[in-house]
């Protein structure tokens, strides 16, 4: 474990090292908004299997999308709450999206297990991809408490009803932060769960309250959308309730799996994964 927490913090300091006009903005935690429900129920029949740090292998978006700069038209969808762009991620202890040396969106990135409970769904779209982490648990495969979060994700010139955005994060019941090899006990503690998206160069967009203890308190039940383009990335304010696309639909305003596994999973203690020490 200490040398896990080693090759983490080596990794995000020498990424921070060398950009030199890295940007990382903090977003507040009064951009989120309440609500209660998934932007979508659809959740799709593509799973991720139950596992613990693994990832889905390289799955074609079949349009583009564009972050800081950089446009990709695929990504892996990795079980600790998040999706990476260039490679798959194992990481399990959140460091803040600045923390890892590849393009990474991360709605709750947490040492998420799903050998005990939950399921990662994800729904892809000819312009959106929806990832939805269900219920899931926690290292190891505890059951106790449950997070629910989703993604969604839209390409680059679609549609973007007004008060929404290209990327979201949504939130229902969240009951902890941290798995037991992120130095958690019972769901918390230890390194919580980070909250935001960066480049894998410095650059990066992060909630306040990202990975401080209560943090599932403070996203729990709400949402919160981006805008990506005119050089950077903003924040969407919220001007009303969102509906599900499926109302938009019946309003008449529609919108318009290999699964890879990305690392092993360890038996005992969790030891430091191939993509952290090569961080280092």
């Amino acid at each position: 474990m200490l040398h896990t927490r080693i090759a983490i913090a080596a990794a995000t300091a020498l990424t921070l090292s060398t950009v030199a006009h890295a940007t990382v903005t903090t977003l507040p935690d009064s951009a989120l908004t309440p609500s209660t429900s998934y932007y979508t129920n659809n959740l799709g029949t593509d799973t991720l299997a139950p596992n613990d740090d693994e990832s889905t292998g390289q799955i074609n978006l079949g349009f583009n999308f564009t972050l800081y700069g950089a446009t990709y038209d695929s990504l892996y969808i990795n079980n600790n709450g998040n999706v990476t762009f260039l490679s798959p991620l194992s990481q399990f202890t959140p460091s803040g999206p600045t923390g890892v040396s590849v393009p990474v969106i991360s709605p709750y990135f947490a040492d998420v297990d799903t050998n005990g409970t939950g399921s990662v769904h994800y729904r892809l779209e000819s312009d959106a991809l929806y990832v939805t982490w269900d219920q899931v648990g926690y290292f190891g495969a505890h059951t106790d408490k449950v997070d629910s979060f989703q993604l969604v994700l839209r390409a680059n010139g679609s549609t973007v009803p007004t008060g929404e955005g290209q990327i979201g994060f949504f939130y229902k019941d969240m009951g902890w932060t941290t798995g037991d090899a992120s130095g958690g006990s019972g769901g918390f503690g230890g390194s919580p769960a980070a909250v935001g998206f960066g480049d894998g160069g410095g650059n990066a967009q992060v909630l306040a309250s990202s990975q401080a203890d209560d943090i599932n308190q403070v996203v729990a039940n709400s949402h919160i959308w981006f805008n990506v383009g005119n050089g950077g990335v903003v924040v969407v304010p919220p001007t009303s309730p969102v509906p599900e696309p499926e109302t938009w639909a019946l309003m008449g305003m529609g919108m318009v799996g290999l699964i890879g596994a990305a690392a092993r999973k360890r038996r005992s203690g969790k030891p430091a994964m191939p993509d952290q020490l090569a961080a280092a």
